[in-house]
């Protein structure tokens, strides 16, 4: 074992039980806490000849840890807004409600042409506003603006008017 190899050992023995306690409170969970410790360790062993250079290796290896983590909540955060938006997973076959079914295609087909493709394109077919702005041949703001009011249409009450526009379409 070479003198790097031993300086290395020895500098993982005395911060690993720090990084793993440091890290069991940042995130609350010890499991994590340790996979998020062994990872940052493994970026250590990698970089252990530039980082053992370093005034203070040690706030070297808590920053990658600290980075880690934080990439940890945000793919935890991705992964449950993937999950609320596909629903929970079904466990047998259910045959969808026809009825909400054929009044949500009503609805959006009651829609301005423009709105109700800004809406298909964006959540049905869940493309990013810039690629729905480029399908459309319009700005971003305006996918927005299109978006904006057709869900607000969608969550107004059957029958209700809303500007003077939808009063003379009515009265026509």
């Amino acid at each position: 074992m070479t003198e790097v190899d031993r300086e290395l050992e020895a500098f993982i023995g005395d911060e690993s039980p720090r990084l793993v306690g440091m890290l069991a409170l940042y995130v609350g969970e010890h499991g994590l806490a340790e996979e998020l410790a062994q990872e940052a360790l493994i970026r250590l062993c990698q970089h252990w000849p530039r980082v053992r250079a370093m005034e203070r290796p040690g706030g070297w290896l808590t920053r990658v840890a600290m980075n880690l983590a934080r990439s940890s909540w945000r793919r935890r955060a991705a992964e449950r807004r993937a999950q609320t938006r596909s629903g929970p997973p079904a466990l047998t076959t259910v045959d969808p409600d026809v009825v909400t079914t054929l009044a949500v295609r009503q609805a959006v087909a009651a829609l301005p042409e423009r709105q109700r493709r800004a809406l298909v394109l964006r959540y049905y077919a869940q493309r990013s506003v810039a690629e729905v702005a480029l399908d459309m041949g319009c700005a971003e703001g305006t996918v927005k603006s299109l978006t904006h009011k057709a869900i607000a249409a969608l969550r107004r009450p059957p029958g209700l008017l809303v500007d003077h526009h939808e009063e003379e379409i009515a009265s026509a």
